[in-house]
């Protein structure tokens, strides 16, 4: 049924050479003729994302396949009835050899729409070979079950000729299971002390310190960030954790929008000053808090006042946490003014800076009043709002 449903489309699906502006090209001497051969292919979920892995039989370029008039995609369908509802294939922009992803959306009607390129990770270490990352959303899917099937094919031409017109793996469409990830850790990676990103990437991090808290309360930051699709990062006290999110709904919420949290100790001490059993406990209780209310395990952490020595930062390290510390502070806990909040942020905003401000500790209505223009101002600027873990690169643990 659903390679019946594709063939009716094949030459819309060749859209490599169309995306390549490779009418010119012409095929190789030599080359075979006919569709690409798959030799095995597979779609699974790792994480939140994606991924889809071909192996084919010859070695192929975008470029080879845009000059041949070949095309390589995979096909998404419902499971049942199984009708196609999209088509994502390999192809390149120009003369950019790198492969990129093209999907093309199938209506009830059988109807193609135009190609366009989504976000997607790909990487081959080899010829024959292509792994490809991406988020369902990319392709307007959700985490739910759908039937695939790799399809490769080959020009009109071939066809009359008797060569393959096309070549489908597996026989029949596979079925991918597919479910809600749900983020159960990071890994710290990298160095032990942060102060900030990469100065090269135009990303900002917001970050909050204190929480959670009632003045304002903690999910009025929350739904704003959600509003303005922003993520940031929450470093929480954990004996703050029982009395304003003792039910774990707060801090799920955070991490459902992809907001990350981080340690903020259990008490908010000078935690350079504490010995060193002192220490390990204020960060362990506080892990086991976050834990305990939504399943999470931090992997960073924020010393109170920034008070650190050496000695601590070894000790959080070995405990998986990573010490985060900030290069933007518009000092908000002195409740300066949301005019000058707003100022000192954008003022002093640079690629990969980490602003520290409080959703904790006292009346922050200030902060919240401030972050609209603050978003508005940066992100007219170009930046891009990440969570602390997003700008490390750091690996998210999902189940």
């Amino acid at each position: 049924m659903l390679r019946r449903t594709i063939a009716a489309f094949a030459g819309t699906l060749v859209v490599v050479g169309l995306i390549a502006g490779a009418g010119a090209a012409t095929v190789a001497a030599g080359s075979p003729p006919g569709a690409l051969s798959i030799v095995s292919a597979s779609l699974t979920q790792d994480g939140q994302q994606l991924v889809w892995n071909v192996l084919t039989a010859d070695p192929f370029t975008p470029s080879s396949l845009a000059a041949a008039g070949q095309s390589l995609c995979l096909v998404i369908a419902q499971v049942k009835p199984v009708v196609p509802e999209g088509v994502l294939c390999v192809g390149h922009r120009g003369t950019r050899s790198h492969p990129m992803l093209y999907y093309r959306q199938i209506a009830a009607a059988g109807v193609v729409g135009r190609a366009h390129r989504i976000a997607a990770t790909v990487t081959r270490r080899n010829d024959d070979e292509l792994t490809a990352s991406f988020l369902p959303a990319s392709i307007g899917a959700a985490y739910r079950s759908l039937r695939w099937e790799v399809l490769s094919t080959a020009p009109a031409a071939d066809c009359r000729a008797g060569a393959g017109c096309s070549y489908e793996m597996p026989g029949r469409p596979a079925l991918a299971r597919l479910h809600t990830p749900t983020l159960v850790g990071c890994v710290a990676s990298g160095p032990s002390l942060v102060h900030g990103g990469s100065p090269k990437v135009h990303d900002i991090a917001l970050t909050f310190d204190d929480g959670p808290w009632g003045d304002p309360p903690t999910m009025d930051f929350i739904r704003l960030l959600a509003r303005e699709h922003v993520p940031a990062s929450f470093f929480e006290i954990g004996d703050q954790i029982s009395q304003y999110d003792p039910t774990g709904s707060v801090e799920r919420a955070m991490l459902a929008n992809g907001d990350m949290i981080g340690d903020h100790t259990w008490t908010h001490p000078d935690m350079a000053a504490l010995p060193p059993a002192k220490q390990r406990s204020e960060l362990e209780l506080t892990v086991d808090a976050i834990r305990h209310a939504t399943g999470f395990t931090p992997c960073l952490w924020r010393p109170p006042y920034g008070d650190i020595s050496p000695e601590l930062i070894s000790l959080a390290r070995s405990l998986g946490l990573l010490t985060i510390m900030w290069d933007i502070d518009p000092r908000d806990w002195s409740l300066p003014g949301v005019k000058e909040i707003i100022d000192n942020v954008t003022t002093n905003a640079q690629d990969g800076g980490i602003v520290e401000e409080h959703f904790g500790g006292g009346p922050r209505y200030e902060t919240l009043d401030a972050l609209p223009t603050e978003i508005a101002h940066l992100s007219a600027r170009g930046y891009k709002f990440v969570t602390v873990a997003q700008m490390l690169g750091l690996r998210m643990i999902y189940r």
